[in-house]
């Protein structure tokens, strides 16, 4: 993996699974790291944030505080997101709203706000988290697939309308990753998690869901040299297992 020594990064959701895994990741590599999160710690983190990525200034003043902090931008890693579940008939407008907020609106202020920082600097990288149900239908699943599918356009959009400013904007989907949030959505619907992720497991080519710490590879991919020819792009990271 590319060393990411002189490098900053703002990374979103990063006490999550995968945003840990992220986090932890790029400083391994030598990267200096911010972080943000609801919570008012985050382990790993040069400089935290917290704070709610549905306030809109909020989000748009994170780049620049990064920088004030940490000294430049490198690096952007828009993570941060969250599944409501159920058929469209039971989805309530907050369950919308919400979705949508962090979903889709967050990644785009803080790219709106990144990507001058970025440009005036020489160029950087953003990495956003899509989902493979942004890329195919999930079942009962319309608003999280919608706001993925989102990211996944937005993703494809700035890959291109960046590129020139040597700015490479690209996207990781993974299908099922064994993070808190999977956990979770068994709990509520009634499900054993353990037993349901060995149900998973056996569904999957590879024969198990990924890790976060794989997730966080393939971003650490796209975020560094070795993926320089790669702008728009939206990288399905699913074991071999079809999502449609």
């Amino acid at each position: 993996m590319s060393n990411f020594e002189g490098k900053v990064a703002l990374v979103t959701g990063a006490s999550g699974g995968m945003g840990s895994a992220i986090t932890k990741a790029l400083r391994e590599e030598g990267a200096r790291v911010a972080t943000v999160d609801l919570v008012a710690d985050c382990e790993n983190s040069d400089f935290h944030v917290a704070g709610d990525l549905t306030d809109g200034l909020f989000c748009d003043e994170l780049p620049s505080r990064a920088v004030e902090e940490l000294g430049r931008l490198d690096i952007l890693i828009n993570n941060a997101g969250l599944m409501r579940r159920g058929p469209i008939t039971d989805a309530t407008d907050e369950d919308f709203r919400l979705s949508f907020a962090v979903n889709v609106e967050a990644p785009f202020r803080l790219c709106r706000a990144a990507i001058p920082i970025m440009e005036k600097a020489g160029g950087g990288t953003i990495v956003n988290t899509a989902s493979c149900w942004g890329k195919y239908p999930g079942p009962d699943h319309v608003i999280y697939c919608t706001t993925k599918a989102a990211i996944a356009a937005m993703t494809q959009c700035l890959g291109r309308d960046c590129a020139p400013m040597n700015i490479r904007v690209n996207a990781v989907c993974p299908n099922e990753v064994d993070t808190p949030m999977l956990r979770t959505g068994f709990e509520i619907r009634g499900l054993d998690p353990e037993t349901a992720i060995e149900h998973l497991n056996s569904t999957v080519p590879i024969g198990r869901v990924a890790s976060p710490d794989e997730i966080a590879n393939v971003v650490l991919f796209l975020a560094s040299d070795k993926s320089s020819y790669l702008c728009g792009s939206l990288i399905e990271i699913n074991g071999g297992k079809p999502v449609y």
